[in-house]
């Protein structure tokens, strides 16, 4: 590779203005960003449209439904009509799907609403992540405020939307969407053809049975193992769909493999080092957002703080981690891949055993500095693995990457936070169980939920009671540091070589 080849990508991103990299950061910050900002909204919504809680939680499950099964056809749309053009119909349709949620006068509509938000939201991460990518090989990298910006996401949305709710409402959520959107459109029509290839010439052919397979499959997944922590897992309201939904990825990777244009390139696990690096990828994940989850839960149910405050004990992670991954980008060059995957693997492992050291009194401070270790450690992991997945491919197939490594992070995330809530749960209840039969506390009273600092409780039991929870908060993070561990193991079967040309 001659001198000005290797220039001309930095040059690209050199010229980038403020406009056209708001127009690239916002859109996937707003689709991360309203996968759980509206968590916290859901009784304020409930009583605002005079529905039930249970019908309101759609408003959430339909978003992430929306948003899995559409994922699957962002490739071909890229191909058929261009990423650029594919980019800009989903941030003004995400944009005005936005003013129509919160617009909505039924939960019916606004579930409709949520709806259309995911099938506009679902191609706004991997497109925006392969023009800012594009070839790990070609030497584009992220830049920190990218980096922050795009790992401050999963974090931001329970605290803003607690921000929000207090100041102007649940339909604020959903309005502070539209000038974000204004200016992204705006930056995203100035967007040079460089990171924004045309489309592909040909007719790109569209797979529609495997889409069905495919979509189909995640949306029955991630339905299942969203409603597995509450009903139980082998209830016969839930196994049915996660069952189900295992059947068709299953029977979308066997279809998949005999295609010569599939909705989702299988081909390319074939190469062992991406296979590696993927599932590398779904272990991070489920170490990364299931911690995402349960912090906010412990500060709130065993702690006794607010939404907000623990929405805010988050924000120092997502800027740290964007910190790590300019740093996973640059790291390999040096140090080679294997090394930098190993050296965050094992700080990520640290900072998890970290959270032990966390007690029902322990001040927000001591969390929040633990979870920047961690966010650290993510950000010099997953940097690098995303490269390792598409430097081999073909420029055709990048985006086909892309996809696919979002797609692996949102089921491993998705039933990493379920498994794990889950054994939150049964660990708390174990725990609090045991505390109250020492302290002759009736069972029935243990037996109506979480009961750490709930009135019906003795103020000299609470404290006991307290303990008690936190020691179910550790035995999950036992696992999820061990789980992290092995992350350490895998990383040695890593080739070393660095991702740099």
């Amino acid at each position: 590779m001659n001198s000005s080849q290797t220039a001309d990508p930095h040059a690209a991103n050199e010229r980038l203005g403020v406009l056209v990299q708001t127009g690239l950061l916002a859109g996937p910050f707003m689709s991360m960003v309203d996968s759980s900002v509206v968590n916290v909204a859901l009784p304020d919504m409930a009583m605002a449209l005079h529905s039930s809680l249970t019908k309101v939680q759609w408003v959430a499950s339909a978003y992430l439904l929306a948003l899995g099964m559409s994922l699957t056809g962002t490739v071909y749309l890229a191909k058929r009509f261009g990423t650029k053009q594919v980019y800009l119909v989903s941030l003004i349709g995400f944009t005005l799907s936005s003013v129509l949620c919160a617009l909505a006068p039924s939960a019916g509509t606004l579930i409709a609403a949520r709806v259309m938000q995911g099938v506009f939201g679902a191609p706004l991460v991997p497109l925006a992540m392969n023009m800012l990518l594009g070839k790990g090989k070609a030497g584009k990298q992220i830049s920190a405020v990218a980096g922050m910006i795009l790992f401050l996401a999963p974090a931001v949305g329970p605290s803003l939307g607690g921000v929000l709710i207090r100041w102007a409402g649940w339909s604020a959520v959903f309005f502070i969407n539209v000038p974000v959107g204004i200016l992204a459109v705006i930056g995203a029509r100035r967007l040079p053809s460089t990171l924004a290839p045309p489309r592909e010439g040909g007719v790109a052919h569209f797979d529609v049975f495997g889409f069905v397979l495919l979509s189909g499959g995640l949306a029955a997944l991630s339905y299942g193992a969203s409603k597995g922590p509450q009903s139980g897992w082998f209830s016969w309201s839930v196994w049915p769909y996660w069952t189900v939904g295992v059947v068709l990825l299953a029977a979308y990777a066997a279809w998949a493999l005999r295609r010569e244009d599939p909705i989702v390139d299988m081909a390319l696990l074939c190469a062992p080092q991406q296979i590696l690096a993927l599932t590398l990828a779904a272990l991070v994940s489920v170490v990364t957002f299931a911690v995402v989850l349960l912090v906010p839960t412990f500060m709130q149910e065993v702690q006794g703080r607010s939404g907000v405050a623990a929405g805010v004990t988050l924000l120092p992670q997502g800027l740290i981690t964007g910190i790590g991954a300019v740093l996973g980008n640059q790291l390999p060059s040096k140090w080679g891949v294997r090394r930098t995957v190993m050296a965050g693997m094992a700080l990520l492992t640290m900072s998890t055993v970290g959270l032990l050291a966390v007690t029902a009194t322990s001040p927000a401070s001591l969390m929040a500095m633990i979870l920047c270790g961690r966010g650290f450690a993510i950000g010099m992991v997953i940097q690098p693995l995303l490269n390792r997945l598409i430097e081999s491919l073909p420029e055709s197939k990048v985006p086909d990457g892309n996809t696919l490594f979002n797609v692996v992070e949102r089921i491993s995330g998705t039933l990493g936070i379920a498994l794990l809530v889950t054994l939150f749960q049964v660990r708390e209840h174990v725990r609090i169980q045991q505390a109250a039969e020492n302290l002759s506390i009736a069972g029935d009273l243990v037996n109506q939920g979480a009961p750490v600092a709930a009135p019906r409780f003795p103020v000299s039991a609470q404290h006991h009671l307290a303990d008690a929870a936190t020691s179910g908060f550790h035995d999950v993070i036992w696992l999820v540091a061990g789980i992290s561990a092995l992350g350490i193991a895998m990383a040695l079967m890593i080739k070393n070589e660095s991702t740099a040309t």
